[in-house]
């Protein structure tokens, strides 16, 4: 409900029709079976624009929705190891983890220091090396390793090669174009 007694009234190709009374902007905007909206309250007088206020709505839901359906949302999954972990039991841990990047995951490689374990930390540092040796073909390291408290972490991002980059752009290019 617009209370104010004059407005700058835009007709629906957005061209000024003036400075007139709120009353008189309603009639017009009814002729023309369009609503009036107010799009601008501070400005002095307020302006409105004549529009169909459900087909307005229904156009900005759908944006929202293709906005929705064009993010993505990327999942942290984690590894745990420990540094006595045995070669069987960290090759079964590396191919899962080249499977969660595979998948687009990215994964948090937790090493975990029980009891003195803690004071052989380059052990840890050891094995994250060779974690990072073994799937430097496969994916990028967005932390390097961290010692906190007793655990040691690392966070491995999937690599994204350069032509699927290439392509996300010009699929962007076309979305955008339409």
């Amino acid at each position: 409900m617009i209370r104010v007694p004059q407005v700058r009234v835009l007709d629906a190709e957005g061209n000024q029709l003036g400075v007139m009374a709120t009353r008189d902007a309603l009639e017009a905007a009814e002729n023309a079976g369009l609503d009036l909206v107010e799009v601008s309250a501070n400005a002095a007088p307020p302006v409105c624009r004549m529009m169909d206020y459900g087909k307005y709505k229904y156009q900005t839901s759908k944006k929202a929705k293709d906005a929705k359906k064009k993010q993505t949302v990327v999942q942290i999954k984690e590894m745990k190891l420990r540094a006595k972990t045995e070669e069987h039991d960290y090759q079964f841990k590396l191919r899962n983890t080249k499977r969660f990047l595979d998948e687009g995951c990215k994964v948090k490689v937790t090493l975990v220091f029980k009891g003195r374990e803690i004071t052989h930390t380059d052990l840890g540092v050891a094995m994250l090396k060779r974690i990072v040796e073994e799937l430097k073909d496969c994916a990028v390291i967005e932390a390097h390793p961290r010692l906190e408290g007793r655990t040691m972490t690392m966070l491995v991002a999937p690599l994204v090669k350069k032509d699927e980059k290439k392509e996300e752009k010009k699929e962007e290019a076309k979305q955008a174009a339409e």
